[in-house]
């Protein structure tokens, strides 16, 4: 690939939530609709795509593939094999192209089983990618530095990247990024529970509690300071929210939020064997 990084053309196989997250991202990035392929088994979610983004849609993976100079495999992880053969069968020549999958849960190895060596990244995004405020572990396989690049200019607008040095830190990222906003969901409807137990209504107690989030999130952004040094910054000795906040430590909050980060690493090297 030596053209201009806007004139390559880009496929998507599979239409679903994070095909959709990384062709939104890339749309809204300045990517060209025109060498956006999406190419998926059924046509409603293709038709959203088109809709939506203006982009081609074809129901014929092979079809995809060969226009691609990337194809990013987005289908789910246990249909990925009978994917991948099916292409490689009809279309061998895409062998020679760079391969990107959001699938979680599947080695590289696998990969090369089912197509052959080819050259590949493994991408981990996350759901806040949607809205550009994202972060997507990728680890590649064979790449040269132009493709490296390459993705992380397709990735760009989902937010922030991070390459990762060993494959097993896919699983790590899984748990530190991927998972993680259902964490903070998780924790912001316990939140908004309580507020609706005191009387606001779930629509403001819903803002309210978002808002919160998101202007901590912000200003530990934009602060040089540790999480425990901005805890400690509104946690004077003796007030409100030192009783909250030693209350969430007696409570075991710290090895509850360890316990689950270890237990998302151990499910996604189960999948790996499973798969």
């Amino acid at each position: 690939m030596n053209q201009q990084m806007n004139d390559n053309t880009v496929a998507f196989i599979g239409a679903g939530n994070m095909a959709r997250c990384v062709i939104a991202s890339m749309i809204s990035a300045g990517y060209p609709a025109s060498n956006i392929i999406a190419a998926n088994r059924s046509q409603p979610k293709l038709s959203a795509l088109h809709a939506d983004y203006a982009i081609e849609t074809t129901l014929d993976n092979v079809e995809a593939a060969k226009k691609a100079d990337v194809i990013v495999l987005a289908v789910k992880p246990q249909m990925m094999q009978d994917v991948c053969e099916a292409l490689i069968l009809a279309a061998p020549e895409i062998s020679e192209k760079l391969f990107v999958t959001l699938a979680a849960g599947i080695p590289v190895v696998r990969y090369q089983q089912w197509l052959g060596k080819v050259r590949f990244v493994r991408a981990m995004p996350n759901t806040p990618s949607l809205v550009s405020l994202g972060v997507t572990g990728l680890f590649p396989s064979g790449c040269s530095n132009y493709e490296k690049a390459f993705v992380d200019h397709v990735f760009a607008g989902t937010g922030m990247t991070v390459w990762l040095e060993q494959e097993s830190q896919i699983d790590h990222i899984i748990a530190v990024t991927g998972s993680s906003p259902a964490y903070f969901f998780f924790f912001m409807q316990a939140m908004q529970q309580v507020a609706e137990e005191l009387g606001f209504a779930p629509e403001q107690a819903k803002k309210m509690v978002a808002q919160t989030a998101l202007g901590a999130a912000t200003m530990a952004l934009q602060s040089d300071h540790s999480f425990a040094e901005l805890r400690a910054q509104v946690t004077s000795k003796g007030g409100t929210t030192h009783e909250a906040v030693t209350t969430f430590a007696e409570q075991g909050l710290e090895k509850m939020v360890s316990d689950a980060m270890y237990a998302a690493i151990k499910r996604a090297q189960e999948m790996a064997k499973s798969l």
